[in-house]
């Protein structure tokens, strides 16, 4: 190799090496904060969409981070639903998690975003407009070296971000519409139930907020059984205490069937009931819980149809076959909805729970 050549690779190299001081001193002089604001219509009720975001489990389905990193994986604790849920996820591309920081049941989530060397609190509202809905997602932090060179190459920081936002919200509207719009409802006819133990826990709130404290207090249930070892004698399901009509309230009961009865300690907040073998109208709905109006709409049509009368003095169940905690699609989840009905077996008694003795299983 020549001199002059070699001269020539020389000035190259340095030429090189300058740019990239050159970039590296640009990129490292330019702001890392950000404040973005995105706010789009999807087509489902407010409720609906509330209550699909507010679980973890159900993001890696549209946030856009996934179609940019084919190799991520994502960590679920036992808690993804309301305030100290949270979500983590490993690629190629770097680490982070999201912890839910404040939740306003149908109006509002503050989340907690740390990414690699990123740091940023985000904020999500919803506004129903025609029964849709207006969900504004925004986000304010600030993004480490990394971060910004790859910004500097997509027109800034705030425009990288606000792409993301873009793209993932209208992954949620195509997913959400997909999964809430699928779904069955068939009446099965006069099912007999056989009686069991169970296990409860209770609450009281408003009717548009019933479905969010089911999705906190289903897995919790079942945690129970985990926790103390106990095997479940069949699928939870849910008794309908009262309705307060004139206040918009609902009282209900997540339950666990037993396979005989326990006892547990006076302080817990789950107690136990007994359910006599009664007689009811069963219909199956498959797909999201938000279709249960329209499926005891089709068992009361039926049941005007075939002149079967509802037992009105015992308590409507509804059975979780398959749940937000067996499967993550809402549109393959399948509840039987019982209607207690006259006939001439025994009636339904829903016994009150059975009284505290000597505790041997504390929760």
């Amino acid at each position: 190799m020549s001199l002059v050549t070699m001269r020539i690779i020389k000035y190259i190299f340095l030429l090189v090496l300058l740019a990239i001081i050159a970039v590296s001193v640009y990129v490292a002089t330019q702001k890392g904060d950000f404040d973005v604001t995105h706010s789009t219509i999807i087509n489902v009720p407010k409720s609906v969409l509330f209550n699909y975001m507010n679980d973890y489990k159900n993001w890696e389905d549209w946030d856009s981070w996934k179609e940019d990193d084919g190799g991520m994986k994502f960590v679920y604790p036992e808690n993804t639903v309301g305030k100290g849920a949270a979500y983590s996820w490993s690629g190629t591309n770097g680490n982070g998690k999201i912890i839910t920081t404040f939740v306003k049941e149908n109006d509002s989530i503050a989340q907690k975003v740390v990414y690699g060397d990123n740091e940023a609190d985000a904020y999500i509202t919803f506004k129903d407009t025609l029964g849709k809905t207006k969900v504004t997602w925004s986000s304010k932090g600030n993004v480490g070296f990394i971060a910004k060179v790859k910004a500097t190459f997509s027109g800034g920081v705030n425009n990288m971000l606000e792409t993301r936002f873009v793209r993932s919200l209208n992954n949620l509207n195509k997913v959400i519409t997909r999964e809430i719009n699928t779904f069955n409802v068939k009446v099965n006819g006069i099912v007999n139930n056989p009686g069991t133990f169970y296990v409860k826990q209770s609450t009281t709130c408003q009717t548009v907020d019933m479905q969010n404290r089911l999705l906190i207090m289903l897995p919790k249930i079942v945690r129970f059984f985990e926790k103390n070892k106990i095997t479940m004698n069949g699928s939870p399901f849910v008794i309908y205490e009262s309705n307060d009509p004139v206040n918009n309230t609902v009282t209900f009961s997540v339950c666990g069937p037993l396979r005989e009865e326990i006892f547990l300690s006076p302080e817990s907040d789950i107690t136990v009931g007994k359910l006599e073998p009664y007689s009811a109208l069963k219909t199956t709905l498959t797909g999201d819980y938000s279709h249960r109006s329209e499926a005891r709409k089709k068992a009361v049509e039926y049941m005007t149809q075939n002149n079967i009368l509802e037992y009105t003095t015992l308590k409507r169940i509804d059975v979780y076959v398959k749940s937000a905690s067996d499967v993550r699609y809402p549109s393959k989840w399948v509840t039987e909805l019982m209607i207690p009905v006259k006939t001439a077996a025994s009636p339904v008694i829903v016994t009150p729970p059975a009284q505290v003795s000597e505790p041997i299983i504390t929760q």
